[in-house]
């Protein structure tokens, strides 16, 4: 599966950067804007809005977690919510969407069979 990362212009005064991937599927996205008077990039999942203390939910959590630790720069990892992610240290916004982005690819055809009916694949 191709990963479409690009670079986007902030819509928030407060963030300096921030990097998206392109993707029909929103349990496919994921995106990393820098905050620099927290000092941190912030990470959205979005699978883990659906996905949380269920089996898969842990597995995504752990994988995306220990993914954005071997990114180069990263110097600490912190869940902040179910979805999101402050990652400290001087990686590249780019590496990190990247990093998640091979997760969510790699759990893709679990998560389709797990997606909630209520919501489709690509809403």
């Amino acid at each position: 599966m191709t990963i479409e990362i690009r670079q986007v212009t902030p819509e928030d005064d407060e963030v300096s950067e921030e990097w998206g991937r392109e993707t029909d599927e929103q349990i496919l996205g994921v995106s990393a804007c820098r905050i620099d008077w927290l000092g941190v990039w912030h990470v959205v999942v979005a699978a883990q809005e659906f996905f949380r203390q269920d089996q898969l939910g842990l597995e995504l959590r752990q994988r995306v977690q220990r993914a954005m630790e071997l990114v180069p720069g990263v110097t600490g990892v912190t869940e902040n919510d179910n979805e999101t992610w402050h990652v400290t240290g001087s990686p590249s916004g780019e590496a990190l969407v990247r990093a998640v982005a091979s997760v969510l690819d790699d759990l893709a055809e679990r998560m389709r069979d797990w997606w909630p009916p209520s919501v489709p694949p690509g809403r």
